[in-house]
């Protein structure tokens, strides 16, 4: 006996989608533009019954969930948030291909109900796609705040789908989706939807395509396909060569190509959007009632955090705000976290001295792969610790959007993406974070400028450096504390310094080896909402802490060790560290810096926090790494190696603008998959520092 449709499908969905389909089951597909609480509404309805993934083949997250209802079982698909099935991205490439050819038997689209209009280009794709459609408005809480009223019946009428209205934070309206979607599997409530007319000269054309897919694949909806491939979707075909393998699609693509060969591709899109976005302007006067004669105060709030008086100097004191808590707060708990990882350290010696164990043994595992262990975490995880928590609550807040947008304009003069300042933001507690977060950058090739240049900006990594120089020259001699406020405005300064040159250099790469007109995106402002702790502490400390913690230990302590080696072995009367200095130093000297300097950078690359223990190691001659007992007693380390005021601020300039550390190449690698750029991407930041050295040393050299 052959396989039933059922088991046939079940065996698809896993195959295909990692998706586990039970006998029984309806899968239900979930679907909206990013911030609409979509996720919310996947939480409501699926509880604790829910589990995460890849897709097959993609870095986008798969979130599958399972609820009954009225003794029916459901599986929820969580869809990427996208703004439209047009596929120009990763995340519209996985809901595409799963809405087309995974078929499932609902798609519940959820919208922002403050921001209707914007969210119905999605919709209309949708609808035209699938016939069992259910229309979650989400946020009608957020709408009342705002004086917005939406009629759900008439709505439904315009559309000729179900309508419900939900705040899925707080409960509301999910038992009506939930009869909802019981309803229309069990066919007691009717999906007809009501699709978009275009002119006759595209409507002719999709159907004219339209009789030549049925030929071959009947069991698809024609009329979404005709329009795909009338607006030129190239990667289509590629989806339907891999899901759809018994059919001959390059007969179905020359055939296409022969019907739509007069047509104009781009101005066919043109009017697709356009014809779409005066239809949501219609619905959204036919079912929008807003009450603009009273301001609410989230809009009140907006005029001055996105100002063009107010908005960037709000962001440059917040900035100098979070970066001062974490620079305060960091200290004394770096303070117990070094003394009991030191303490370790004695126990371990002592063991070591019990069983007799070869000096250089100790010397490569204590001395130097676990010092090297323990200076990262007590260094980097407090103010990871701390950064990452106020930077997720920004997020959870609504603000960083709002940095986004006050930024969008700068990115768009330098040819770059707006959401680079998002990723940018990122790069500010990892840059291996940072790049990976290009990823909401729909453009290849604008993605690839972001994380090139996503470097210019400091991580936590190079943080204790910049402190710890600027605390020593601007700092000590007043007797301020370590964690005063004016290396947290030096810091604020770099920083800025670093998005100049993102601008910049996002410029130039933009005109010379990644050519292109920057593309335009729909950038949400979500509404500002209460910080949800628990999501705040996971993420923050969880997947974003520990997880880049982990990764810098597990490539910089073997450094330690490393550098404990050329620490102790001698050529002659000097170690490898002293030859490799003396060897840079006629090229360091004309950067401002000095070879025991540029060494440390070089030996740091597994890990930008090692740069300044290895520079004491080495001035010191210890043949291991140290920590510095007080700011007083580094100050007069640095000057008498003879620092001045030229070697701090090129020492800081060359942490900020240099090579990126090894796990950021490493991202940087497995995000492109290609050899080239990540060369590329360590090589351009360490021309542009050498430059910039070369130009201070020489300007303050003509001066003084």
């Amino acid at each position: 006996m052959g396989l039933t449709y059922e088991s046939t499908k079940k065996e698809f969905l896993k195959d295909n989608f990692n998706i586990e389909k039970k006998d029984n089951q309806f899968v239900i597909a979930l679907a909206g533009n990013p911030n609409t609480g979509k996720s919310t509404v996947f939480n409501s309805l699926t509880g604790l019954h829910q589990h995460t993934g890849n897709w097959p083949g993609k870095t986008v997250v798969n979130a599958r969930g399972e609820f009954s209802f009225k003794n029916i079982d459901y599986v929820l698909v969580d869809l990427p948030g996208t703004y439209s099935l047009f596929a120009t991205s990763v995340e519209e490439l996985v809901a595409r291909d799963y809405l087309c050819f995974g078929s499932p038997d609902a798609v519940i689209v959820v919208t922002d109900a403050t921001a209707l209009e914007r969210n119905m280009n999605l919709v209309f794709q949708v609808m035209e796609l699938m016939e069992n459609v259910i229309l979650c408005v989400n946020l009608i809480d957020e709408a009342k705040k705002k004086n917005i009223a939406i009629d759900g019946e008439k709505l439904s009428e315009e559309l000729g789908i179900p309508v419900v209205l939900t705040a899925a934070r707080s409960g509301v309206g999910m038992e009506d989706l939930k009869e909802a979607l019981n309803g229309l599997v069990n066919k007691k409530i009717k999906s007809e939807p009501v699709n978009t007319i275009y002119s006759s000269g595209i409507e002719n054309c999709i159907l004219k395509i339209g009789e030549t897919i049925e030929e071959d694949i009947s069991d698809k909806n024609s009329r979404w396909y005709s329009l795909r491939m009338l607006d030129g979707d190239e990667n289509l075909y590629d989806s339907m060569k891999k899901y759809l393998p018994h059919r001959d699609i390059d007969s179905i693509k020359n055939k296409v190509n022969n019907i739509i060969k007069d047509f104009d591709k781009n101005s066919i899109r043109d009017e697709i959007c356009e014809v779409n976005f005066k239809r949501a302007e219609e619905i959204k006067k036919a079912v929008v009632i807003q009450d603009r004669s009273v301001k609410t105060r989230e809009s009140r709030i907006d005029d001055i955090l996105t100002s063009k008086r107010y908005g960037i100097p709000i962001m440059i004191l917040l900035l100098a705000a979070v970066l001062w808590i974490t620079v305060t707060g960091a200290n004394y708990p770096s303070e117990l976290i070094a003394d009991f990882l030191f303490k370790v350290e004695d126990k371990i010696t002592d063991i070591f001295h019990s069983l007799n164990s070869p000096q250089w043994l100790h010397g490569i595992l204590v001395l130097g792969l676990y010092r090297t262990l323990a200076w990262v975490v007590s260094v980097m995880l407090p103010p990871m610790a701390i950064f990452f928590p106020i930077f997720t609550l920004l997020e959870d807040l609504g603000y960083l959007p709002r940095v986004a947008f006050n930024l969008d304009h700068y990115f768009k003069k330098a040819c770059a993406h707006g959401k680079q300042c998002l990723s940018m933001c990122m790069g500010l507690g990892c840059n291996a974070a940072g790049v990976i977060g290009c990823r909401i950058i729909d453009s290849p090739r604008e993605r690839l400028i972001a994380m090139l240049t996503n470097n210019f900006v400091p991580c936590n990594g190079r943080f204790p450096t910049l402190i710890a120089v600027a605390s020593v020259f601007f700092v000590a001699k007043s007797g301020s504390s370590f964690g005063g406020i004016i290396p947290a405005l030096i810091v604020t300064a770099m920083v800025i310094i670093g998005v100049i040159v993102t601008l910049g250099v996002s410029y130039l790469l933009s005109k010379t080896l990644l050519k292109g007109i920057p593309s335009s995106f729909t950038l949400e402002l979500p509404p500002y909402r209460k910080p949800q702790v628990g999501r705040i502490l996971y993420t923050s400390l969880i997947d974003r802490t520990i997880f880049v913690l982990t990764r810098a230990v597990i490539i910089a302590a073997p450094a330690g060790a490393i550098t404990w080696l050329f620490g102790n072995i001698y050529i002659g009367d000097y170690s490898i560290i002293a030859w490799t200095a003396n060897f840079l130093d006629p090229f360091a000297h004309l950067l401002g810096l000095d070879g025991y300097i540029l060494m440390a950078f070089i030996l740091g690359l597994p890990a930008n926090e090692i740069v300044l223990p290895i520079l004491l190691m080495a001035y010191l001659s210890t043949g291991h790494m140290i920590e510095f007992e007080s700011i007083d007693s580094l100050r007069q380390v640095l000057l008498q190696h003879g620092w001045t005021y030229l070697t701090a601020l090129n020492v800081m300039l060359f942490s900020l603008l240099h090579w990126p550390c090894a796990t950021t190449l490493w991202t940087i690698k497995k995000e492109t998959g290609s050899t080239k750029w990540t060369v590329i991407g360590a090589l351009l930041p360490t021309a542009i520092a050498i430059v910039v050295c070369f130009i201070t040393a020489a300007l303050y050299r003509a001066v003084f």
